[in-house]
């Protein structure tokens, strides 16, 4: 087991977001990008990235692009992506595996915001 200072993880996250090319960086438009320890009960109930053991890795909770009217986002609150510290933790695998897991977790959700379903991220190798 990897154990991650919180500074650490936060800092995995910027960096996965640095990874992503400005033009799709400047789309993101009303969207929270959060950490949490754990998942809790409710979290398993949608479409998340899950390892094979089950644990849940990320979540995208919103509206994709591709679904929103001209309406939306008036008043709305904002889609969040929430990325869980503890099952990246528990990822067998080296520090560099965690982080590079990370960088993942953090692509396939933006690509759930984009509109993107689990079958076109697996192809794009996010999966």
């Amino acid at each position: 087991m990897i154990k991650l200072t919180d500074e650490e993880f936060e800092s995995a996250i910027v960096d996965a977001l640095d990874s992503i090319p400005d033009e799709f960086l400047d789309e993101l438009e009303n969207v929270a990008i959060v950490v949490a320890d754990e998942p809790e009960e409710e979290d398993f109930n949608g479409d998340g990235y899950f390892t094979e053991s089950g644990d849940l890795l990320g979540l995208y909770d919103g509206l994709a692009l591709t679904e929103r009217d001209m309406g939306y986002g008036t008043g709305d609150y904002p889609d969040t992506i929430t990325i869980f510290k503890g099952p990246h933790e528990r990822l067998d695998g080296s520090r560099a595996y965690v982080l590079e897991e990370v960088r993942k977790t953090v692509i396939h959700e933006i690509a759930h915001y984009f509109g993107l379903d689990e079958d076109q991220v697996d192809e794009m190798g996010y999966a």
